[in-house]
C-alpha cells in the first residue's frame, strides 16, 4: 500500500467516525454478503446503497434491525 492510499484510507476513516459518531478504532467484526436475491436498494442519508452479492464489513450490531457496516469503498 503506497502513503498516498494510506492516507485515503485514514481520511475516509475519519469521515466515517465524524458521520456516525463512532468513538475509537474501527475494527470489522465479521464481512457478510448481500443476499444475491435481494433487491437493491439505493442509499440515502446514513442508509448504505446495496448491491447483490456484495460483501460487506460489520463495524457494529446496532439492534436487531440494524448493523453499521462499510462497503469495498469504505463508504
Amino acid at each position: 500500500m503506497t502513503l498516498k492510499e494510506c492516507k485515503k484510507e485514514e481520511k475516509a476513516d475519519r469521515e466515517f467516525q465524524k458521520k456516525f459518531k463512532f468513538g475509537g478504532d474501527i475494527r470489522v467484526l465479521t464481512q457478510m454478503m448481500v443476499d444475491p436475491a435481494a433487491t437493491e436498494k439505493r442509499g440515502g442519508g446514513k442508509n448504505l446503497p446495496l448491491r447483490r452479492g456484495e460483501i460487506l464489513d460489520v463495524i457494529q450490531f446496532t439492534n436487531e434491525e440494524q448493523i453499521l457496516c462499510r462497503n469495498s469503498q469504505r463508504r
